[in-house]
């Protein structure tokens, strides 16, 4: 699904209009990247949380070949799907599969 599909079902769900809804979706997206920026996690009970995590530096090697190269430690962003979340995709893939 993309962008403007989703702010269509959105849209629709939340009885607004599309450009609404498109303003709002910006406004919530970029708070989340702000608030990871800064190294605050978010949760979304049910729906899963938003961590930043550094992982560690490590010496990686080039498929094929013997040449190694160093890859540093960065800053990366770990998504954990909550419960509900998980349940109901779970739950819909068994529906699926019948």
């Amino acid at each position: 699904m993309k962008k403007a599909e989703f702010i269509d079902l959105v849209a629709k769900k939340a009885d607004m209009t599309k450009k609404d809804t498109s303003v709002a979706l910006d406004a919530i997206l970029e708070s989340i990247k702000e608030c990871l920026v800064k190294g605050d996690s978010i949760s979304f009970i049910g729906f899963g949380s938003f961590d930043v995590v550094t992982r560690a530096a490590r010496e990686g090697k080039v498929p094929g070949t013997d040449k190694t190269y160093k890859s540093p430690a960065t800053n990366v962003v770990k998504f954990k799907v909550g419960k509900q979340l998980k349940d109901a995709v779970a739950a819909s893939k068994k529906a699926k599969k019948k």
